[in-house]
């Protein structure tokens, strides 16, 4: 239905009607430029402004339409001329946008100038927007010049984008193929065409020129007056006469600096000056003697910070405004020679009567020059960590390649194979702990310590090496002052704390009670006092219990026969351990009376692989036996020797608890 007609009324003719309420009859545009070309496009809005429906026709449909003439009244249809269009070769053929511009580079290996500057002409072409730049030949410059990038179109970044003329423009700077070029104008047509496509563009800038080349178009005479004093008479007279300064040089405030001392030597023939530095024996440095070489040394240099370059190898006087002179030395004042500050504290007899002569200058006091004392740092020593020896671990704190720690040899060598052994208990509130029992070996040599639990049948404890030699530390000592146990803290009933657990000293070696006694300033008399009751109340039990069981048995001279017979079988069986079997047999006897029974003597045999159906054993058990069904298992473990006596010469002591 039309817009002009009412809502309910047919669209019929002659039933056309105008809505009065309508005041705006323009159409929508449907023409727009893309790119400088013309196109058409579908229109938003209706005439008037009028909403459009979703069912239109699209732009082919429409141009297809548009071509359409009826077939049956005027016959086959014609298409209509397609549009003229104007390549960009052919539009923009010829015109060329024109930018002056420069660049700079940095000329590092000459004297004379430290940059370059550079003229170049960079062309744009509109036809394929191509770029092409270009450096105007200049006159004996001694620089390839002409084609600095040849015409193609210059990439602009890494995503692949290439320059455009709409990101050119006067003072910028663009940068192509690592080079930044700065441009500063461009020429009529450039500025109408930019403008024309809206463009604003900045002012133009000053070209700038190379300093180096004005530098040598107009080049600059100078005339230097020749000196009327006389070099010649200078040389005759002063020959061989040296001004000597003894200076100081303190360079504490660097780092690994030093107050080092120098020896300055002034040439009264032409004026140079020398500075050597005094070495002392054994002060670790190579025997460089000359720190400054014989040389004029400048004094002021003239002011020519913009122009004067920064590295040359050469100073002429056109450069130094003053030198050095004998007047710049005087005994008790700083000098500075090539940056480092020397102060002169004294001369010698020579210097002294030149400068008495020719300047009258009489005090010549040398300067006392006192050393600072270096500052001693504090060592602080870190933390333990836990891991090897502490005297070991603390070696790494003293030098950059440990050595191990000092050892007492002597103690070492008098105390070679001793070792007291303590019998101990577990202190845990676990009841089956409490009943374990330890083996507690202290090394006199080294004052080691190691603990030992003997193996127990059907304990469901495995046993063995409870402890590897160590040095236990006391409860509450610190790394920094650690105190280790010693003998004399091992008394029957005290209690040994080892890396957290508890043990109480329950029973020891009678070796250990001789020990002390022979060395018994050594010890505190407590300690051996605890043994000696100790010892002296399980002999007292041992009699009451032989006095109560008669020993069967024959002469001492036929069980040592036995032990010999039986020491000689048991050598068959390598495999046996004597020191595990003394220590089961030492176990398993609770109280300590050295009588055991005989089910659980053999029984024990059994577990230990004791060959008791050998004939010489079998002759030992029989004779060792006491009463019905008892055993004095000490006289059997006469068979099992521990090893060899000791040095003395004395035999070693059964192990007896």
């Amino acid at each position: 239905m039309s817009s002009e007609t009412g809502p309910g009324l047919p669209f019929l003719p002659g039933y056309a009607f105008r809505d009065p309420t309508k005041t705006a009859f323009h159409r929508s545009q449907t023409l727009g430029y893309k790119n400088g070309f013309a196109f058409s496009r579908l229109p938003t809005v209706g005439v008037g402004g009028e909403r459009l429906y979703a069912n239109q026709l699209s732009q082919a449909e429409l141009d297809e339409l548009s071509n359409q003439r009826p077939a049956l009244t005027y016959g086959p249809p014609r298409r209509a001329p397609p549009s003229g269009f104007v390549p960009a070769h052919v539009a923009f053929d010829k015109k060329i946008l024109r930018f002056d511009a420069y660049f700079q580079e940095d000329v590092p290996l000459s004297g004379e100038e430290r940059y370059r500057v550079r003229q170049v002409v960079i062309y744009y072409f509109l036809e394929d927007d191509s770029m092409y730049v270009i450096e105007p030949a200049v006159k004996n410059s001694g620089l390839p010049q002409g084609k600095h990038i040849r015409r193609h179109r210059v990439p602009k970044n890494e995503q692949g984008d290439h320059y455009h003329w709409k990101d050119l423009n006067r003072g910028i700077s663009i940068t192509m193929y690592g080079r930044t070029y700065r441009i500063v104008d461009c020429d009529r047509f450039t500025q109408v065409f930019l403008e024309s496509q809206g463009i604003e563009l900045n002012p133009p800038e000053k070209m700038i020129s190379d300093p180096y080349t004005e530098l040598r178009r107009m080049p600059e005479h100078t005339y230097v007056t020749p000196s009327d004093f006389d070099q010649l008479k200078q040389f005759l007279t002063y020959d061989k006469q040296v001004l000597r300064f003894y200076a100081t040089w303190d360079d504490t405030k660097s780092m690994f600096g030093e107050n080092r001392s120098y020896i300055i030597h002034y040439y009264l023939a032409d004026g140079t000056v020398e500075v050597r530095e005094v070495y002392k024996p054994n002060d670790g440095r190579d025997p460089f003697p000359v720190m400054i070489r014989r040389q004029r040394l400048p004094k002021a240099f003239v002011d020519k910070k913009k122009t004067f370059p920064s590295c040359v190898l050469e100073i002429s006087d056109q450069e130094v405004l003053e030198w050095y002179t004998a007047k710049d030395f005087a005994v008790g004042k700083p000098t500075t020679l090539l940056g480092r500050t020397f102060f002169i504290y004294d001369c010698d007899e020579f210097t002294r009567s030149f400068y008495r002569d020719k300047f009258g200058i009489t005090d010549f006091q040398p300067v006392e020059i006192k050393q600072k004392p270096l500052e001693k740092l504090p060592q602080v020593i870190p933390p333990y960590n836990g891991f090897g020896i502490l005297e070991d671990s603390l070696q790494n704190c003293f030098s950059l390649f440990p050595k191990p720690p000092q050892k007492d040899v002597i103690k070492m060598l008098e105390n070679d194979h001793k070792v007291l052994r303590y019998q101990v208990a577990l202190e845990s509130p676990n009841p089956e702990d409490r009943k374990r029992r330890f083996i507690l070996s202290y090394f006199l040599s080294n004052d080691m310590i190691s603990i030992y639990e003997p193996p127990v049948r059907n304990s469901g404890i495995i046993g063995g090496k409870y402890l590897a030699k160590t040095r236990v530390a006391k409860p509450g000592s610190t790394p920094d002052k650690a105190t280790y146990y010693e003998p004399s803290d091992f008394t029957i009933g005290s209690t040994i704390e080892v890396f957290g657990h508890r043990f109480v000293v329950t029973d020891a070696d009678e070796h250990v009670l001789n020990y002390m006694e022979s060395h018994a300033e050594s010890f505190p008399a407590a300690t051996l006092q605890s043994l000696r009751d100790h010892f002296r109340s399980r002999q007292v039990a041992k009699e009451t219990a032989s006095s109560d069981i008669p020993m069967l048995g024959s002469s001492n001279q036929e069980l040592d026969a036995l032990i010999v017979q039986a020491q000689e079988e048991l050598k068959l069986h390598k495999h046996l351990n004597n020191k595990n079997i003394q220590e089961a047999f030492l176990q398993c006897d609770k109280d300590g009376s050295g009588i055991l029974d005989k089910p659980t003597f053999l029984a024990l045999c059994n577990s230990l692989s004791v060959p008791t159906d050998a004939i010489p054993l079998n002759k030992l058990i029989d004779l060792c036996s006491c009463g019905e069904d008892k055993i004095n298992y000490h006289d059997f473990l006469r068979a099992f020797p521990l090893g060899s006596p000791p040095r003395s010469g004395r035999p070693r002591p059964a192990i007896k608890f």
